[in-house]
């Protein structure tokens, strides 16, 4: 079971890249995070409680999970979310957060003393291609500055996210771990709300449909699937499968919004496949 964890994931977090731009429509990026890690919070808090988990936990436990949600739901969902808003080309900012796995290789052997194989950057550097060809490099001149800085914040955000999730000293349980996370999120988001934003929500039915979606499957489903993976192997390898999102997200938009998937898309799909293969794959040595 554990084993398709990684394909679910993928699936799971690729199908966000669809409902982000309705909720974008219908909210300012900010008020519609906080209101969906409103609601994760709580989720977790429930389930927590249902399955008898101590919610309680240690000074030092707390701060790690609130900070660790301030990088992830806060800085790198928060990021994109403002930079789509501000006009940034979807594809442009997936391709630069594509380079998290690039960093991420880069810092684990002198952050988290991971030895890289040569495997592991052959592997990544087919995942790009192949994440490349897929989202293309027709990136025109109309890049907003403010978008262009905040992708940039995303990428950082969680390139440090997945180097703290993996350093983190607590066990606590997943269910304990996210909530915490989730409020860390929900706070950056109010803070940025109270200081900065004019809050508003339009709750559509396109809204609602899509505000659960990335409630239920992407936070509660595919982020929890991450959290457990980054606890179970090397950071390098498991960011290593965040190259197949772009060609998943290209064949899920062909498949549910009509849009065009061409054959260098399918030939990037392939070699992303590959460079995901070869990092991933256990060593002999």
């Amino acid at each position: 079971m554990i084993k398709i964890f990684p394909f679910i994931f993928i699936v799971l977090w690729s199908s966000a890249f669809i409902t982000t731009k309705p909720l974008i429509d219908n909210s300012d990026p900010f008020t519609a995070l906080a209101f969906r890690f409103f609601i994760v919070s709580l989720g977790f808090y429930f389930f927590s409680i249902f399955t008898k988990q101590k919610i309680l936990i240690n000074k030092k436990n707390l701060i790690e999970s609130l900070f660790s949600g301030v990088l992830f739901h806060g800085l790198y969902l928060g990021g994109v979310f403002y930079s789509i808003s501000k006009g940034m080309p979807t594809a442009i900012a997936a391709l630069i957060v594509t380079l998290q796995p690039i960093l991420t290789n880069a810092l684990s052997n002198s952050v988290l003393r991971e030895k890289i194989s040569f495997n592991q950057w052959l592997g990544v550097l087919f995942g790009f291609i192949g994440a490349t060809m897929v989202i293309g490099w027709d990136i025109g001149s109309g890049i907003p500055l403010l978008g262009l800085i905040a992708t940039i914040i995303s990428l950082l955000a969680i390139t440090g996210s997945t180097i703290w999730q993996k350093k983190l000293s607590n066990n606590l349980p997943l269910s304990v771990s996210n909530m915490y996370q989730a409020i860390g999120g929900l706070i950056f988001h109010l803070i940025i709300i109270v200081l900065f934003v004019d809050p508003y929500i339009n709750f559509t039915k396109t809204f609602l449909i899509a505000m659960g979606h990335q409630i239920f499957l992407v936070s509660f489903g595919a982020f929890t699937i991450l959290m457990f993976l980054i606890k179970k192997n090397s950071a390098s390898k498991t960011v290593s499968i965040f190259f197949l999102i772009p060609p998943t997200s290209a064949f899920m938009a062909w498949l549910f919004l009509n849009e065009k998937l061409t054959t260098i898309d399918l030939f990037g799909f392939i070699i992303a496949s590959v460079g995901v293969y070869i990092a991933t794959r256990d060593s002999k040595n």
